[in-house]
C-alpha cells in the first residue's frame, strides 16, 4: 500500500511569487507576493499556488491557512502581459485544432491551481483588501471563508477582456452567494461591487476597517480552527465540499461512512473528556 509523503515547510521557501510563513501553531499564512505588479497572476504564480496548497494539504504541521495579498491590492487578476505572450506563441501554430491542443492543458493547469484551495483538506481563509479582480474571485470562491477590508472591491472581469471565466467563478460564485440572478448580472456585465454589497450577498462574512485588523482577525480565526481536532475539522470540510454537488442523502451516506471510523479516533475521546471535565483545552496529535 502506497503512503503519501509528508511535506515540510522547507519546500515552500523556494517559491518566487508567494511568501509563506507560520505565524501561529499549525497556522500558515500564504501571501500573493508580486506587489509591484499588484499580484497579477503569471504562469509561474499559477504553478506555485498549486504547489503550495498541495504541500499544505498533506503537511502535518498545517491545520488552517490564511491567504492574503502583499502590497496595495489583493490581486489585479491575470497578468495581461503573460496573456499577450501566450497569444504570440499561439500565432506560431496555424491550425485552429492544434491551437486548442496547446490551450487545453494550460487551462486545466489554471483550473487545478484554483481547485487546489478547495481540494486542500485544511480550511482556507481568504483575507481580501482593496482590489480583487478576475482570477482573484476564482481563488476566493474556492476558499472556505472570506473576510475583507472596508475598502475592498470585487470584479468578475473576464467579459471585459473578451472571454468567459474558465477557472471557477462561473461554477463556484453562484453557489457562494446563493443568487443566480445577481451572479449572472455580475458575470455578464463585469460590474465592480464593493464590500458592503459583498457582505450583503454572502461573498464575505466579515468586514474590517483596515488591512492590519483584517489579518489579525483572519489569523485569530485560523488559530481557533487549528486548536480543534484536525480529524474533525478536515472531515467537516471534506463533507461540506462533497455535499455542494451531491444530494442530501449522498452527503449523509458520505459522512456516515467516514464517521464509522473517525468516531473511534483518539480525538473524539480526548475532546469529549475535555468537555466533561471543563479542564484545560485538549491537545491533538499530528495527523
Amino acid at each position: 500500500m502506497s503512503v503519501l509523503p509528508k511535506r515540510n515547510t522547507e519546500e515552500l521557501k523556494t517559491l518566487k511569487t508567494l511568501s509563506v510563513s507560520n505565524p501561529k501553531p499549525y497556522v500558515f499564512h500564504v501571501q500573493l507576493n508580486r506587489p509591484d505588479k499588484y499580484n497579477a497572476f503569471t504562469k509561474q504564480m499559477w504553478l506555485e499556488v498549486k504547489e503550495c496548497f498541495e504541500n499544505l494539504h498533506i503537511n502535518p504541521d498545517c491545520r488552517a491557512i490564511v491567504l492574503s495579498g502583499a502590497g496595495k491590492h489583493f490581486t489585479a487578476g491575470i497578468d495581461l502581459t503573460s496573456m499577450m505572450m501566450l497569444g504570440q506563441e499561439l500565432g506560431e501554430v496555424e491550425d485552429v485544432s492544434r491551437k486548442g491542443y496547446v490551450m487545453e492543458p494550460l487551462i486545466k493547469l489554471y483550473q487545478d491551481s484554483v481547485s487546489a484551495l478547495e481540494v486542500c483538506q485544511k480550511p482556507v481563509i481568504a483575507a481580501v483588501h482593496s482590489a480583487c479582480i478576475g482570477a482573484g474571485v476564482d481563488f476566493i470562491t474556492a476558499a472556505d471563508i472570506r473576510y475583507s477590508t472596508k475598502d475592498a472591491w470585487f470584479q468578475v472581469k473576464e467579459v471585459d477582456i473578451g472571454m468567459a471565466a474558465d477557472v471557477g467563478s462561473l461554477q463556484r460564485f453562484p453557489k457562494v452567494i446563493g443568487s443566480q440572478s445577481l451572479a449572472r448580472e455580475l458575470c455578464f456585465t463585469g460590474r465592480k461591487f464593493l464590500s458592503d454589497e459583498a457582505v450583503k450577498c454572502g461573498l464575505v462574512s466579515r468586514v474590517f476597517e483596515n488591512q492590519e485588523e483584517l489579518l489579525q482577525g483572519a489569523l485569530e480565526l485560523a488559530e481557533l480552527i487549528a486548536s480543534k481536532s484536525p480529524i474533525a475539522v478536515q472531515a467537516t470540510k471534506n463533507n461540506m465540499v462533497y455535499s455542494l454537488d451531491h444530494t442530501n442523502q449522498e452527503g449523509l451516506d458520505n459522512i456516515r461512512n467516514v464517521n464509522k471510523l473517525y468516531l473511534q479516533s483518539e480525538d473524539f475521546l480526548t475532546a469529549v473528556a475535555a468537555q466533561l471535565t471543563k479542564g484545560e483545552k485538549p491537545n491533538f496529535s499530528k495527523l
